[in-house]
């Protein structure tokens, strides 16, 4: 009897003991000679390339690095990504004031590309793009009052998409540990501040990630199946799923009472124009955080018309980067959200 067991468990460790030499010769001979944890790996690849870039902040859990310089991407000293004006233009103050995620950063474009950029001279006002990368609506929301009583800016506008709710269930996302809110009755309690700092990629692995992180077979599998990303990537739940978009209404409430002409404005990633089922969820929770910022008596522009046109007359190809808009993706931005502004959202000059 245990015999036979032991000869089945021989069989199945030879076995996957093939399949992961195989997984790794089909890779490349480099493989064949490194067994690090991949996961390990790709965590600390994620925090070293936001490292330059990026810098801790205790309120806001990161925010842009002053000061730097890359290719097509300047930080100005107050940590505001530049937006170039176009020569000779004369743009009035006080400014139109940008905060939100990566699609309000400009993420896959040059600073001039930005439709914060391209929006001055449609609306003959200096912008100030305060947008970063990886923020939840809950940062964003913090963000903007944090620079709010700084700036006094003629108006806001706030740029989200659909998974910003997702992060704002979270205390840390992709390594980096950040404040979150918890539902407290009709209110909402921020928590991890002041934000402690972040985990190295080695302390945050769980029994399954150092057990099985290793192995090129699961890795190869995992990323078959499209599950790779969750598996691998350094988000830490605290709340529970449906949380981010119970709290849109509060902090959007929150929003409001900052006192400046505001416009909220829904953008999407790319992955809506590749899966029908997935963008109708997107397109939910999108609408619902622009009924909560209707509520609260701010401005709303939903950008998916718009963009759909875009692809449908341009190509996906045209409108679209890796994971951001390109270039005339921004375009359309910048005219939309300068007509909504010029609607009522904004003081003349």
């Amino acid at each position: 009897m245990f015999g036979r067991a032991a000869l089945v468990l021989g069989s199945v460790l030879v076995t996957l003991l093939m399949l992961e030499l195989g997984c790794r010769l089909w890779r490349g001979p480099a493989a064949l000679l490194d067994w690090s944890n991949i996961i390990r790996a790709e965590r600390q690849a994620t925090l070293n390339a936001g490292a330059g870039r990026l810098k801790r902040d205790s309120e806001l859990g990161f925010v842009l690095r002053p000061g730097f310089t890359a290719d097509g991407i300047t930080y100005d000293l107050h940590g505001h990504r530049l937006t170039p004006a176009p020569a000779g233009s004369v743009l009035a103050e006080p400014p139109v004031l940008v905060v939100g995620d990566s699609y309000a950063h400009g993420d896959e474009v040059s600073d001039e590309e930005t439709w914060a950029a391209l929006l001055q001279p449609l609306i003959g006002r200096r912008t100030v793009n305060a947008g970063v990368s990886g923020y939840g609506l809950d940062q964003i929301v913090l963000r903007a009052a944090q620079q709010v009583p700084e700036l006094k800016p003629a108006a806001l506008v706030l740029v989200f998409i659909a998974d910003d709710l997702r992060r704002s269930e979270m205390k840390r996302v992709w390594g980096a540990e950040k404040p979150y809110f918890e539902p407290s009755g009709d209110d909402l309690t921020l928590r991890n501040v002041p934000v402690p700092p972040s985990p190295s990629p080695s302390a945050s692995l769980d029994l399954w990630q150092r057990l099985f992180g290793w192995s090129v077979l699961v890795d190869t599998i995992l990323r078959h199946k499209g599950w790779q990303y969750e598996w691998s990537i350094d988000h830490v739940r605290v709340l529970p799923r449906g949380a981010g978009a119970a709290m849109a209404c509060p902090l959007l409430k929150r929003l409001a009472g900052l006192d400046v002409p505001t416009l909220v404005v829904a953008e999407y990633d790319p992955y809506v124009w590749k899966n029908a089922e997935y963008a109708g969820e997107q397109r939910r929770l999108s609408r619902s955080v622009l009924d909560c910022a209707r509520a609260a008596g701010l401005g709303t522009l939903d950008l998916f018309d718009a963009i759909d046109e875009g692809v449908r007359r341009d190509g996906y190809a045209a409108m679209f980067r890796t994971s951001h808009p390109g270039p005339l993706g921004h375009r359309i931005a910048a005219e939309r959200i300068a007509e909504a502004l010029k609607q009522g959202y904004m003081p003349p000059r």
